[in-house]
């Protein structure tokens, strides 16, 4: 894998659920708009649903970004179906059906047991990864950092820890 801000994402197809429906997701229909791709272990889990909600939740203020969200495990369309419908059903965005765990894999997000790791990546509008976190299972991670570092990438400039929009940036 090359670093970040050299990497470019890796192409995938994959049938999805979004909303009630199954759809066929690729990454070419983001093309032109930021994504951000979060891959989380297992449909019907604890901490999984905390973190899912949470980017429900902060959807709109990535779509101000021109910023959408796709979530990503090997379960099937049919897991998430049941499963989004009766715990999730504020979840709009789509969520990937990685039964080949070829996504996952490709992502190096695949864990030895056929489930992925807690990874987010953000890809800009030319598919560079620009931004990515990989954590253990055990601990959620939080999607307001993940939205402020979309806010920090999308200045242009250097901004230090702790920058949030609107702070003073470092120049270039």
């Amino acid at each position: 894998m090359n670093i970040v801000g050299e990497y470019r994402a890796n192409f995938f197809s994959a049938d999805a659920y979004q909303a009630g429906e199954f759809t066929k997701i690729s990454l070419d229909d983001y093309t032109g708009k930021w994504v951000v791709l979060f891959f989380y272990p297992r449909d019907f889990t604890f901490v999984c649903p905390t973190e899912i909600r949470e980017f429900a939740k902060l959807e709109p203020e990535f779509e101000k970004l021109n910023c959408s969200i796709l979530a990503c495990s090997t379960d099937s369309m049919h897991s998430h179906k049941n499963w989004f419908e009766k715990d999730l059903p504020e979840v709009k965005y789509p969520v990937l059906a990685d039964t080949t765990q070829e996504i996952a894999r490709s992502y190096s997000v695949l864990d030895s047991d056929g489930a992925a790791q807690r990874g987010t990546f953000v890809i800009d509008p030319e598919g560079i990864v620009r931004w990515m976190m990989i954590s253990d299972n055990s601990v959620g991670r939080s999607v307001q950092e993940v939205l402020r570092a979309v806010q920090a990438l999308q200045t242009g400039e250097l901004c230090p820890a702790e920058w949030h929009e609107g702070d003073a940036t470092l120049g270039k």
